[in-house]
C-alpha cells in the first residue's frame, strides 16, 4: 500500500474535504512518539483504544455518509462520553458484502461506533495496519479535533477483514494527546 494514494482514495469518498489535511508524513511505528504509538500501532479496534486511554466510552458522530450498493463510506468523529469531547476522526468505506443484513443496519443507524458493532455481533475479524501517518491539520480537521489549524497530530491507515475479506478500510487521527 502507498499510504500517500490511500489517503487520497480515502478522502476523496466524502464531498467536501478540501482543507482537510495541510501535509501528511509517513513514519514507522518505531519512530512514532507516545502516547501516539500506544494509541496506533497496534491490530485491535481503535474504539477499544480510545476508551481504555480516554478512561470511558466513546460515542459516534457521523458528519457525512454516502452509499454505493453494498459499499458505504462516512466521516465520523468518536466523542468521549463523559463530556462529548473529540478523541478521533476518521473516514470508514465498508463493503456490506461481507457482514449480516443486521450488522449492515446497525452500523447505518448511526448511533453505535463501527468497531463496538463488529465487536458485538462476534464478526470474525483481524486488522491490518497500513501505516502510521503524522498529520498537519487543514481547517476542517482542525474544527473537527479541537486543535488548531495546522498544528500536528497522528493517525493511521488500516484494514479490517471480516471473515477473512478485506470490508473496511479507514483512516483514523487521533486527537492531539498528552503524554500521560
Amino acid at each position: 500500500m502507498n499510504p500517500t494514494d490511500e489517503l487520497q482514495r480515502l478522502t476523496s469518498l466524502i464531498p467536501h474535504n478540501e482543507d482537510l489535511i495541510r501535509g501528511v508524513e509517513h513514519v514507522s511505528s518505531a519512530l512514532t512518539p507516545e502516547p501516539y504509538k500506544q494509541m496506533l500501532a497496534h491490530d485491535h479496534h481503535m474504539t477499544v483504544t480510545m476508551e481504555k486511554y480516554h478512561g470511558c466510552s466513546v460515542n459516534v458522530e457521523v458528519l457525512q455518509e454516502v452509499s454505493d450498493g453494498d459499499i458505504y463510506a462516512r466521516q465520523i468523529i468518536l466523542n468521549r462520553s463523559d463530556d462529548g469531547t473529540p478523541v478521533q476522526f476518521g473516514i470508514v468505506r465498508f463493503d456490506f458484502q461481507y457482514v449480516t443484513k443486521k450488522v449492515r443496519d446497525e452500523i447505518q443507524s448511526r448511533q453505535i461506533p463501527l468497531g463496538r458493532v463488529l465487536i458485538t455481533h462476534n464478526v470474525l475479524r483481524h486488522i491490518d495496519l497500513g501505516a502510521i501517518l503524522k498529520v498537519t491539520a487543514g481547517s476542517k480537521l482542525a474544527e473537527a479535533l479541537q486543535m488548531k489549524e495546522g498544528a500536528t497530530t497522528y493517525g493511521r491507515l488500516a484494514t479490517i477483514f471480516c471473515n477473512r475479506h478485506p470490508a473496511v478500510d479507514l483512516l483514523e487521527i487521533s486527537a492531539p494527546l498528552e503524554k500521560k
